[in-house]
């Protein structure tokens, strides 16, 4: 695996060959994807959130573009030292990383980010939560953004703070837009 594009980009990363529940992002989706973020986001002032970390390789390349303030949540312990470790190698000292649950760590939390960006397992049985916890816990400051990794088995037009979805293939990002004049609650 590799960072894309900025200051690291070109940087090589080998995950532990045993990845349980870990799904990498391919390069084309994460291109891809990362061509929409930055036209839209200013990322040198974006703190953000990655949820169900996996190998870290979102947050590094959010890193490599610009981002200095770095979360990641990861519940292997496994991945979660190869995160550690990857994020040392690569000089990265503004990142923190959580080993916990993901909904655990959402319910807990009392800070709000402007980029959350989750990569759940595609065979994860609540994964249609996560938009409803990121917003029902104020996770994502006014105008942030909550991408949410997923295959065509889930569909989220129409639902609250949705923005627009692109896809790569069967995977499928969705963006919602943490816009108050779309909040349903007020």
């Amino acid at each position: 695996m590799r960072v894309i594009s900025g200051e690291l980009g070109g940087r090589r990363f080998n995950p532990p060959g045993s990845m349980p529940f870990t799904r990498p992002t391919t390069d084309i989706a994460k291109e891809g994807l990362f061509n929409v973020i930055e036209n839209n986001l200013d990322l040198e002032e974006v703190k953000s959130l990655d949820l169900f970390g996996g190998t870290g390789s979102i947050s590094y390349e959010l890193y490599s573009r610009g981002v200095r303030d770095l979360t990641i949540v990861e519940k292997d312990p496994a991945m979660f030292q190869f995160i550690q470790k990857t994020a040392k190698e690569f000089g990265i000292d503004c990142m923190q990383t959580f080993r916990s649950d993901v909904f655990k760590y959402m319910a807990d939390c009392n800070q709000s980010y402007d980029f959350i960006f989750a990569g759940p397992p595609y065979a994860l049985g609540n994964i249609d939560d996560l938009p409803l916890y990121v917003f029902k816990y104020n996770l994502l400051k006014e105008n942030g953004w909550f991408i949410l990794e997923h295959t065509p088995r889930n569909d989220y037009k129409g639902k609250p703070f949705y923005r627009t979805e692109r896809k790569y293939g069967t995977t499928i990002f969705t963006i919602f837009v943490n816009r108050k004049d779309e909040n349903p609650q007020e």
